[in-house]
């Protein structure tokens, strides 16, 4: 046989994508070895690692012999990336030199070559066992340190290698000695990897909400932004614990289902984020101001995904909020409004997944002086203006609550036997009120899981106002000049609020404490 065909798989976007290696012989000839398929640099140095990791595991370098190999990766329109194909290529010129012997068929083979023959860890495995499993293929043999992630995925058997020899010496049919003679197999073989199951770890946060002292209404905000899913924007003058509020308030958020579970772990897995097997808790990414446009939305020539994305079903804190590039803040109006982001570019499009809450802080000016009583503002009258417009109207109604946080009195701060409400209080009734929400929705026609998921025709089915509440809300909207936006908004606000009472119904008193949240000012 001097032709092979193996299979691997790289990931595409978020997904899984099936890539074919071929591979053909040519022998008594110049040598020559060649890789066809459009591979990026990391693929097309894999005949290096591939060359030495033969030599070094007993096998004959396809570089020490007058061959013309040709090795072909399909589809040949598909940019291929990454040291995924190492150990299939490996593989497939050695069945195709006919030094080994086994059935390819169903079979699915992911690793980096070391020079040495070890195999070393990739990323994605997690999308890329699903992806497999789904086109019906039943074996893949994927590194030692990925097995786990791999064993997630129901309906596939994984086996997890430590060396390439490891992997030909449970393939092989025949072996051969290095006259060409057949040898019977006598190393053990790899064992299957037992299925993973998903173990939350409940683990012991440095940070308590009751260690904050004071600020009794920006937590009542951040309660029911996590209740319902709701973005919220802290504001006051600095020091006065907008930070340490917007990193305890994932604290309370519940915990992930198994199909969250596995998503986000496929996410984090193919962006190289994966410190573990799995992500058992909602994610919480807080960037720079600095960052860029790209790490920010996603994007690149190949669109990759950015932090809207891996904060997917968690939490996204933008410190200084208006400190951030207005093209960023702007890019923010399509995660917030559909929890999706669309990337177009000259070389493909991708729809990556957003759904996260926004926690917003930010100081009143630049100086964070303003309206303080103890202070003075040292801003320039162009300085706040240029100040006020960097956040948008639009970005502004994507907002749910806005909450002020100020200055907390010393002798509040200095005395400990005030000891606020313990976390796990707040995460009780917040896990309440999404089980409230969770029956609610569990007869509605799409997939929707917290308040702020509804749109206008939902709002009508599982949010309907009597009519002195509806009144109320109208005669609140005209006055405070609310869009159409935030009147909705408002509505949903107001449902989270009841759902945190266990009431049945919106109350005026529940319109009222939305309608609260609602800037009062341009910021």
């Amino acid at each position: 046989m001097s032709f092979a065909r193996v299979y691997s798989a790289q990931t595409h976007l978020l997904k899984g994508k099936i890539v074919t290696v071929e591979i053909d012989i040519t022998k008594n000839t110049l040598h020559a070895f060649t890789l066809v398929g459009l591979p990026d640099k990391a693929v097309d140095e894999s005949k290096d690692r591939m060359s030495s990791a033969l030599k070094n595991s007993g096998y004959h370098s396809p570089k020490n012999q007058n061959q013309k190999v040709v090795i072909s990766l399909s589809p040949a329109d598909l940019k291929k990336e990454g040291p995924y194909f190492d150990l299939a290529i490996a593989l497939a010129y050695l069945l195709s030199a006919e030094e080994i012997d086994f059935d390819p068929k169903g079979k699915i083979f992911l690793g980096e070559l070391s020079l040495n023959g070890e195999l070393q860890a990739i990323k994605g495995v997690l999308p890329l066992a699903e992806h497999a499993m789904q086109m019906g293929y039943k074996e893949i043999y994927v590194p030692k340190a990925n097995a786990e992630e791999a064993a997630l995925v129901k309906g596939i058997t994984v086996y997890g290698a430590r060396t390439l020899k490891e992997v030909i010496d449970h393939l092989s049919k025949t072996e051969f000695d290095s006259n060409g003679k057949p040898l019977e197999p006598k190393l053990p073989k790899i064992l299957p990897q037992k299925p993973t199951q998903i173990i939350r770890k409940e683990k012991n946060h440095d940070l308590d909400f009751s260690d904050i002292r004071g600020q009794e209404s920006a937590k009542r905000g951040l309660e029911i932004a996590a209740a319902g899913g709701h973005n919220i924007a802290l504001s006051g003058p600095p020091g006065t614990g907008k930070t340490m509020l917007a990193r305890v308030f994932s604290h309370i958020l519940p915990e992930l289902d198994n199909e969250d579970i596995l998503e986000i772990t496929g996410i984090h897995s193919i962006v190289g984020l994966l410190d573990d097997a799995l992500v058992t808790e909602p994610p919480f990414r807080a960037p720079h101001h600095t960052s860029s446009y790209v790490s920010m939305i996603g994007g690149g020539a190949n669109p990759k995904p950015g932090e809207v994305t891996l904060a997917h079903k968690g939490v996204l804190f933008l410190d200084e909020f208006p400190e951030f590039e207005k093209r960023v803040l702007e890019a923010l109006r399509q995660p917030l409004e559909d929890n999706i982001v669309s990337i177009s570019r000259a070389r493909g499009s991708a729809i990556f997944p957003s759904n996260f809450i926004l926690v917003a802080a930010m100081n009143p000016c630049p100086c964070g002086n303003k309206g303080n009583k103890d202070k003075v503002c040292i801003c320039k009258p162009s300085d706040l203006e240029r100040y006020s417009r960097r956040i948008s109207g639009p970005i502004i109604d994507r907002i749910d609550l806005w909450v002020t946080v100020a200055n907390v009195p010393y002798d509040k701060l200095s005395d400990e036997t005030r000891i606020g409400e313990k976390t796990f209080s707040i995460k009780n009734r917040v896990k309440n009120a999404r089980l409230i929400q969770e029956k609610r929705f569990q007869n509605s026609r799409r997939k929707i899981k917290t308040n702020s998921d509804m749109n206008v025709k939902e709002l009508g089915i599982f949010a309907p106002l009597a009519p002195d509440v509806k009144k109320l809300l109208n005669d609140s909207a005209e006055r405070l000049a609310l869009s159409a936006r935030a009147y909705h908004r408002i509505i949903k606000l107001a449902r989270t609020i009841a759902d945190l009472e266990n009431s049945e119904n919106i109350k005026q008193n529940h319109i009222l404490e939305a309608l609260q949240y609602r800037p009062k000012v341009n910021i």
